[in-house]
């Protein structure tokens, strides 16, 4: 295996099974084509697998299943690159407990341009979005929960529930994003932050 490989390798590795990239994320290692071979030589070998045009994954490997399909989430950030990213409301609602629903598509909010991958039968999205408050902070998740569950979803039950289990910093960062939020969301964000 050449030296590129083994840094790209050595690379995945690192982060982990799971890990999902792009060329990009190797080219302080080599030149754009010399990634793009080693990638391709590493996928012709099984040790990556090429999961749409440009990403990549080290994938998780089960005994019986065989090689499993990545996290939406690693999806949503290897196709963002280093722009923001925000959880989509209805997967940050359930990750805080506010409900058992989750979408099945899920659309990620991204300040970079809108991009889609489908990864077997399912397709992740990126979708701009001129304004995320504290995106990829548990904050934006929260504003991102309480705008997908709407005004009439907010109920007391919720704002109780979410003021019991955030920690004082992300409250301080609500605080600081209620004048971004709509209207009727206002209040319920300062009563969570208080």
């Amino acid at each position: 295996m050449s030296s590129l490989a083994d840094k790209i390798l050595k690379r995945a590795q690192s982060q982990g099974r799971g890990s999902v990239f792009t060329p990009a994320d190797f080219l302080d290692l080599g030149t754009r084509s010399n990634v793009d071979q080693t990638l391709s030589r590493l996928v012709a070998r099984d040790q990556f697998r090429k999961l749409a045009w440009g990403l990549y994954d080290y994938p998780r490997v089960s005994p019986k299943l065989g090689a499993l399909s990545p996290a939406p989430d690693k999806v949503a950030k290897a196709l963002a690159a280093d722009a923001a990213l925000q959880t989509p409301g209805s997967i940050a609602a359930n990750q805080l407990g506010l409900t058992t629903q989750v979408a099945a598509k899920p659309v990620y909010l991204t300040d970079g341009p809108s991009r889609s991958a489908k990864i077997g039968r399912q397709t992740i999205m990126l979708k701009h979005a001129s304004r995320l408050p504290a995106a990829g902070k548990p904050a934006g998740d929260v504003y991102q929960a309480l705008r997908w569950l709407g005004r009439d979803g907010v109920t007391s039950d919720v704002v109780r529930k979410l003021r019991s289990q955030l920690d004082a910093p992300t409250k301080r960062d609500l605080a600081k994003i209620v004048s971004q939020a709509p209207q009727w969301m206002r209040a319920p964000l300062h009563d969570v932050a208080a």
